[in-house]
């Protein structure tokens, strides 16, 4: 081996650990990947992949018990056992791709638990019980982050869950309580009560997807309350009981009156926590701020040479997130010039339908004081959407008022979350709606409503009244 390669050690093998770990070893670093757990991480194994084979076995249960609408009669029933096989496979195919991808890129894989000694140190207790010391050139933190279980009296009942709990339910429960109404606990909401399960958020802002577009979360929120899904905001989980075969779970509401709701299985998702309390942050002298570490645009520490990405150093913990800062951090570590830049960072919801969003808000908008102005377009007037069935839908433009230039889009659709791309090259181009608008799309499609949304902005959109 070439002696005057860097050695790069990579703590992590998530999204962010795996791809700047493959990147350092394409720029021609000699890597080392420390997982203590499982290749893939979160993501892969009890996060993205496996919620979303699930809500894709959801959709398609949804379609059949549908499909006399569409001209097709089944006898639809339904086998969670199958479907679970199903998400199984799809997890363990792509975590062996990821673990084909390494061997190829010839980087050494030790499983076990990292921590630092020093800046230029780590010791790694493997999983085989020995203890190994490295040394290296560069480091790059990439440990995510785990669920977070607040203190609420009674969380230890035993039908309380995680979100990986609720995606290793052998069978779909009677009915649920989610604790909270962020994207984990909204896209578990769809699945269960689309499977037949009675669901009910609990969530204590003042709507769900806080961090979404208000207008188009309320929307949302009015799509699954009519497909039965009880939705409690401005509340507040106070106690948990069990109560045998299922939980009691105590409400207080934004009346100040207090609610008892009952439950099969309680999802506690309020959030995810850093997971960066073992690797021994201070005895490299790494700075942080509970926990999160702090990095600059290069995603490089207060110590020259150690790196960290993904969920350890973001507010946003979001897989697509960590592999961009992975990239970006690899590349410097090898010498290189790159930053990162969140601007054209999409948020992508897997409900039915989809919610997507790139860019600024209304909200965010008004908070920064930008003069902005709005495009709208309903899925009802488009027609492949008619056709799929999400007429329900919107797709909205936010654009500087002086200049048009597109600032924010969000999609309530269907494949809004593969059709958000669109958007985000948009804002990474500073394109403005002119530039939207001289692109033709394709027909028929539901990319052409964003289209008539950029039309829309200048209250010239074809297909609506303006």
């Amino acid at each position: 081996m070439n002696n005057d390669k860097k050695k790069i050690v990579v703590i992590g093998g998530g999204p962010g650990g795996y791809v700047a770990a493959i990147r350092a070893a394409q720029l021609g670093g000699e890597v080392t990947l420390i997982e203590k757990k499982y290749l893939g991480g979160t993501c892969l194994n009890v996060g993205c992949i496996p919620t979303k084979a699930l809500l894709h076995t959801a959709e398609i249960y949804e379609e059949a018990k549908n499909g006399a609408e569409y001209g097709v009669i089944t006898d639809v029933k339904l086998d969670f056992g199958k479907a679970q096989e199903r998400k199984k496979a799809i997890t363990e195919q792509l975590v062996g791709g990821v673990e084909g991808l390494l061997a190829v890129n010839k980087v050494k894989i030790i499983p076990g638990l990292a921590s630092f000694v020093s800046k230029d140190t780590i010791q790694v207790k493997t999983t085989k019980g020995d203890v190994e010391t490295l040394k290296a050139d560069k480091f790059i933190i990439a440990t995510g982050s785990v669920p977070l279980m607040p203190p609420i009296p009674g969380i230890e009942a035993k039908q309380c869950i995680d979100s990986t709990g609720a995606l290793e339910l052998q069978e779909v429960p009677k009915s649920m309580v989610i604790v909270g109404g962020g994207v984990i606990g909204v896209e578990i909401a769809t699945l269960y009560s689309t499977l037949g399960c009675k669901v009910t958020i609990i969530e204590m802002q003042d709507e769900i997807l806080p961090m979404m577009d208000k207008e188009l979360a309320k929307i949302l929120r009015s799509i699954l309350a009519k497909k039965g899904v009880d939705v409690y905001t401005e509340a507040k989980v106070v106690a948990i009981k069990d109560d045998g075969t299922e939980a009691k779970i105590t409400v207080e509401m934004k009346d100040q009156t207090s609610k008892i709701i009952g439950g099969e299985k309680v999802l506690i998702s309020v959030g995810r926590k850093i997971n960066t309390d073992a690797i021994g942050l201070d005895a490299a002298g790494i700075k942080s701020e509970r926990g999160r570490v702090i990095t600059n645009d290069k995603m490089e520490t207060n110590i020259q040479g150690i790196y960290a990405v993904g969920d350890c150093t973001e507010p946003i913990m979001l897989a697509h997130v960590a592999s961009a800062q992975g990239e970006i951090a690899a590349e410097n570590a090898l010498g290189h010039e790159s930053t990162f830049d969140i601007k054209t960072n999409p948020s992508c919801v897997y409900t039915n339908p989809e919610f997507a969003s790139v860019g600024l808000t209304e909200e965010q908008a008004k908070e920064q004081g930008i003069d902005y102005v709005v495009g709208k377009f309903p899925l009802m007037a488009n027609g492949k959407a008619l056709i799929m069935g999400g007429e329900e839908g919107i797709v909205k433009i936010i654009a500087g008022k002086e200049y048009k230039e597109i600032l924010g889009v969000h999609m309530l659709g269907p494949r809004a979350t593969d059709l958000i791309t669109e958007g985000a090259l948009a804002i990474g181009l500073e394109a403005t709606i002119d530039e939207v608008i001289a692109t033709i799309h394709a027909h028929p499609t539901v990319g052409e409503a964003v289209r008539e949304a950029a039309l829309a902005v200048d209250k010239r959109a074809i297909h609506m009244p303006n």
